[in-house]
């Protein structure tokens, strides 16, 4: 039996065991970036809380432009290659509703955002989505990338498969990060 991996605010994690579980609780405005190799049989999960920071006290799980090379760096010594490296994002939402003079306040927005912008800056690629909205999340990222959200009030489902070379459709949460990524371009 694999271990559960919890992979809390600020964290990054990876594994590559094909029976351990990552999970990121409660994910809001916090974006969860689950990546797998299926080549190199290589999981990870970063649990990102806020769009740009530096680490100098922080963890580079914290903010956006850290975790993500955090993550790859993480996967890469651990056998993967950038360019095999397939990825899902989950959580983003505006959970509280925000003054819109105060756009600093958006964070579930910004995060997408500052996501989808360092992320464009590698090879690996994007394919499945379940971002934005209002509504919380739960994500698990089982080791042979199969992926499983439960969000508050929809229930839980199967997101996507990482491991398959299966094209994926978009949903809503794919639409959202279409969105976000022509906004950030």
């Amino acid at each position: 039996m694999g271990e559960a991996l919890m992979v809390g605010m600020a964290e990054v994690k990876v594994s590559s065991q094909p029976e351990d579980v990552f999970i990121a609780l409660g994910l809001g405005s916090c974006i969860g970036i689950c990546a797998y190799d299926a080549q190199a049989k290589v999981a990870g999960m970063a649990h990102i809380v806020l769009p740009q920071g530096d680490t100098g006290s922080h963890p580079p799980g914290k903010f956006a432009n850290t975790a993500i090379p955090e993550l790859l760096r993480l996967m890469i010594e651990a056998g993967a290659a950038e360019s095999h490296i397939r990825i899902a994002l989950t959580g983003g939402a505006q959970l509280f509703a925000v003054n819109s003079a105060i756009p600093r306040m958006d964070i579930g927005p910004r995060n997408i955002e500052a996501v989808t912008q360092q992320l464009s800056k590698y090879t690996c690629n994007v394919v499945a989505a379940d971002i934005g909205g209002s509504a919380g999340r739960t994500v698990h990222l089982f080791g042979d990338g199969r992926i499983r959200v439960k969000t508050i009030g929809q229930g839980e489902r199967e997101l996507a498969t990482l491991g398959s070379n299966t094209p994926f459709v978009p949903s809503s949460g794919a639409d959202r990060l279409h969105a976000a990524t022509e906004k950030a371009a």
